[in-house]
């Protein structure tokens, strides 16, 4: 089998670690983007005179 590169092995030892929150992830700070995406979808668009 072929060894991994450093670099990807790098890389997957440092996404492990990572502690970063993704606004994807489920949970309060989820439905609040979900939430805030919908109203924003809600809201018609103004129209202006070009």
């Amino acid at each position: 089998m072929k060894q991994t590169p450093r670099w990807m092995s790098e890389l997957i030892k440092e996404t492990e670690q990572t502690t970063t929150r993704m606004p994807w992830e489920r949970g309060l700070r989820r439905q609040a983007f979900i939430n805030r995406r919908e109203a924003e979808e809600a809201t018609p668009e103004l129209k202006t005179a070009a």
